[in-house]
C-alpha cells in the first residue's frame, strides 16, 4: 500500500487493517478454547503486532526524508518523531521484561481469569486504536471535526478498557483468591495489568491534551505533530497488550 494517499484512501485502510485484527483476534481466541496451539498464538499476535506497527504507528516515517533546513517544521517533526521511537522502544524493554518473567514464573500455566471479559477488554482496545487512526488521519487532511469526534471517541474506549480491567477485572480475580500477596501468579498478573493500566491512564490524558489543543483550533494538516505522537503512544498501548493477551488469558493450562 502506498504510503501517501488521499483521505478516504486512508481511512479505508484504517478499517480494512481493523478488520484484519478483529478476524486474527477471533481465531486466536477460538484456537486457545479449541486446543493448545502456543505456536499459533504467537504467530497470530506477532502477525497483529505487525500490523499495528506498520500501519496505524507508521513506523516507516522514520525512513522520510525531510525538506528544509534545521528550522523547519519537518525536520523537527522527524527529530521527534525518532525520540519517541527511542522512547518506545525503551519502554518495551519494560513489558518484554514482564512476559519473560510470566514465561519464566508460569511457564504452560495462566490464571483463571474470566475469557469473556478479556476478550471484551481487548477487542474494546483494538476498537479504540480504529478510531484513533481515523482521528490522526482526519486532522493530517485537516478535518477538525473528524479529528475531535474520534479522538474523544478514543478516550471514552479507552476509559472503558481501563474500567474493564482494574474496576471489574481485578476484583473478580481478588474474589477467586487471585490477590498480589497470593504466589507468583498473582503477583505476575497484577503487575503486567497494573503496568499496562499505568500506559492507558497516561495515554488518556494524552489524548485529553491533543483534544483540548484541537478544539482550539491550534492544529492542521501541515502541523499537528501532537496528533501524531498521541496516537503512536495510543497505539504502542495497544500493540503491548496484543501480547499481554494471550499471555494471560490463552496460553497454559488452568491452575
Amino acid at each position: 500500500m502506498s504510503h501517501t494517499m488521499d483521505k478516504s484512501s486512508a481511512l479505508g485502510q484504517g478499517v480494512l487493517v481493523f478488520i484484519y485484527l478483529a478476524v486474527l483476534t477471533a481465531l486466536e481466541f477460538l484456537v486457545a478454547v479449541s486446543f493448545a496451539a502456543v505456536s499459533i498464538l504467537v504467530v497470530v499476535a506477532l502477525v497483529k503486532a505487525g500490523l499495528v506497527a506498520y500501519y496505524y504507528m507508521h513506523i516507516y516515517r522514520l525512513n522520510e526524508e525531510h525538506e528544509g533546513g534545521r528550522d523547519s517544521y519537518e525536520y523537527k517533526t522527524g527529530t521527534n518523531r525518532l525520540g519517541l521511537w527511542l522512547f518506545l522502544l525503551s519502554d518495551s524493554f519494560v513489558f518484554g521484561g514482564l512476559l519473560v518473567t510470566r514465561i519464566n514464573l508460569l511457564g504452560l500455566t495462566r490464571p483463571g481469569l474470566n475469557q469473556m471479559l478479556g476478550l471484551g477488554v481487548t477487542s474494546v482496545l483494538l476498537l479504540s486504536s480504529f478510531f484513533m487512526n481515523r482521528g490522526e488521519t482526519s486532522m493530517a487532511n485537516g478535518d477538525r471535526k473528524g479529528f475531535l469526534v474520534n479522538t474523544i471517541l478514543t478516550f471514552f474506549l479507552g476509559l472503558g478498557f481501563l474500567i474493564g480491567v482494574v474496576a471489574v477485572e481485578w476484583p473478580m480475580a481478588a474474589h477467586e483468591g487471585l490477590t498480589a500477596s497470593s504466589g507468583a501468579m498473582g503477583a505476575v498478573f497484577y503487575m503486567m495489568t497494573g503496568m499496562h493500566a499505568f500506559h492507558v491512564f497516561t495515554g488518556l490524558i494524552l489524548l485529553l491534551l491533543v483534544w483540548n489543543k484541537g478544539r482550539k483550533g491550534l492544529y492542521t494538516a501541515e502541523q499537528h505533530w501532537g496528533v501524531e505522537a498521541a496516537a503512536v503512544y495510543w497505539h504502542f498501548v495497544d500493540l503491548v497488550w496484543i501480547f499481554f493477551y494471550p499471555a494471560l488469558y490463552l496460553i497454559g493450562k488452568l491452575v
